[in-house]
């Protein structure tokens, strides 16, 4: 398994993409092993200087400790839009609720693996928050609340 320092990813990340980033704190037996940063294009535009608004995304893979894959992203897009950017023909399904946190669990598509996305506030600002992957379903549960229990790094 590559190995991958996630810590400085999203730590810079954080520094540079103008919104919250946060690091999972995941149990034992986790490893990331990829990551990258992201463009989406949100389809929204700025009223007051009519500019077209992008968004960017900040994803980070992680190996389970039964080897399955599961990927991580961040994002300043609307729910749709960065749901649309992984899987573009899903549609959701249901919620899970994960702590007291609602994800919305989106299927379809061709990969046969569902997409939970959630949008976590923040006194900086929001974060919509993708999970996707081969991973079981407590699998994903963990991935979400190693997310969504920690504050977003601060930027420096």
């Amino acid at each position: 398994i590559p190995s991958y320092d996630a810590s400085a990813a999203l730590h810079a990340d954080a520094d540079t993409l103008g919104f919250p980033i946060r690091q999972p704190r995941l149990p034992a037996g986790w490893q990331p092993n990829s990551g990258g940063r992201g463009g989406i294009q949100n389809g929204r535009t700025d009223t007051s200087t009519g500019q077209h608004l992008d968004a960017a995304t900040s994803t980070v893979g992680y190996i389970s400790p039964t080897g399955m894959y599961l990927s991580l992203t961040q994002s300043n897009a609307d729910e749709d839009k960065l749901v649309g950017s992984i899987h573009p023909s899903m549609f959701p399904t249901g919620t899970v609720d994960v702590s007291g946190t609602s994800w919305v669990v989106y299927q379809g598509g061709t990969s046969g693996e569902p997409v939970w996305t959630t949008r976590l506030a923040s006194p900086v600002g929001p974060t919509q928050i993708a999970i996707t992957g081969a991973g079981s379903t407590d699998q994903f549960r963990t991935l979400a609340a190693a997310t969504q229990s920690q504050p977003p790094l601060p930027s420096r």
